[in-house]
């Protein structure tokens, strides 16, 4: 995709209508510095300088969809205590659409909280429980989709296993979008496997692919489109999951696109450097669905998606790509 033909799709992500779906986060960073050892103990001592939030995990995929289209809406669900006012608060400030965002008294918000020190992440603390969704929350989270499909350009599943995303809710999230002609992405949860028939695209990474696809993960073999286990693993997968295509994200080695008729198409990595990787794979599949309900061919709509994420893991935290980067880094070609 040259410069001329990213603005031609990327004029038309304005306009799209787009429904993410999934595990929603509040991502906690504290800012600090480190000058001293701990006399209890052989660790770090972080002399903390600044404290930042932002949206994570499904909530950091519509924050990406954000940047280029106004219409950005947003389903999951949170508990109804601090945190979860913050994040449905960052959401509403950011202009994402939060009717689809249950506050559950007897619920629990997810926060992930990253230490850095000199843009080194020196631990991250994780505050979670995994429980499936209640039934009396899956029945509105359905009724709520039932209200909305019509008016959706796509849908995006970010499923991080833990618990909102159960099979009946992903049946009718199919079923919706067939029905109706609307996309609909995937990025899966490796230990969480949950039947996508009909989705236009499914993302996983490479060790999430492998384990898919019944395969312990290896090293890479060579350049991807050489590399035998990896087409394998993205042709079965293509047939266990009934879907168009699917996408691997593969690290350095940047992206391989599967589909039914066509090669196997890879796009290398876009990153000029690395120093954080939290949320890479949001970017990826957030860019990715702009890019297919935009009318980019599956190629157009990876090569989107890998210069997307090639700009944010050069950012430090949770961060997101404009479209003045994107347009910057198809420029530079």
């Amino acid at each position: 995709m040259d410069a001329a033909r990213f603005d031609r799709v990327a004029g038309r992500f304005g306009g799209q209508r787009i429904l993410v779906i999934g595990d929603l986060m509040l991502d906690e960073f504290i800012w600090g510095k480190v000058s001293r050892i701990s006399p209890e103990a052989p660790v770090p001592v972080v002399d903390v300088t600044a404290e930042s939030y932002y949206p994570g995990g499904a909530a950091n995929v519509a924050r990406n969809v954000r940047e280029f289209a106004a219409d950005t809406r947003v389903m999951g669900i949170t508990g109804a205590d601090p945190h979860g006012d913050r994040l449905v608060r960052l959401l509403a400030a950011s202009g994402i659409d939060t009717a689809g965002v249950q506050q559950d008294a007897a619920g629990f918000t997810i926060v992930k909280t990253r230490i850095i020190a000199r843009h080194q992440q020196v631990v991250r603390v994780d505050r979670e429980r995994h429980a499936p969704l209640p039934a009396e929350q899956e029945a509105r989270a359905m009724r709520h989709l039932d209200s909305v499909i019509e008016s959706l350009d796509g849908l995006v599943i970010s499923d991080y296993g833990k618990g909102f995303v159960s099979q009946p809710l992903a049946d009718r999230i199919c079923a919706l979008a067939s029905a109706h002609g609307k996309i609909l992405t995937v990025d899966p949860h490796p230990h969480h496997a949950l039947c996508w028939h009909g989705a236009t695209a499914i993302k996983p990474n490479r060790a999430e692919a492998f384990l898919a696809a019944g395969r312990q993960p290896v090293e890479p073999a060579g350049p991807p489109l050489e590399d035998m286990a990896l087409r394998e693993v993205g042709n079965r997968l293509l047939e266990r999951w009934k879907t168009a295509s699917v996408l691997i994200t593969l690290g350095e080695q940047g992206m391989i696109l599967f589909q039914h008729d066509a090669a196997p198409y890879h796009t290398p990595t876009r990153a000029q450097a690395v120093f954080d990787v939290s949320g890479a794979g949001d970017t990826a599949i957030g860019v990715f669905t702009l890019g297919l309900a935009a009318g980019a061919t599956p190629e157009e709509a990876a090569e989107l998606a890998n210069h997307a994420s090639g700009i944010v893991v050069g950012k430090v935290g949770t961060a997101t790509a404009t479209r003045e980067e994107l347009l910057a880094s198809f420029t530079s070609l």
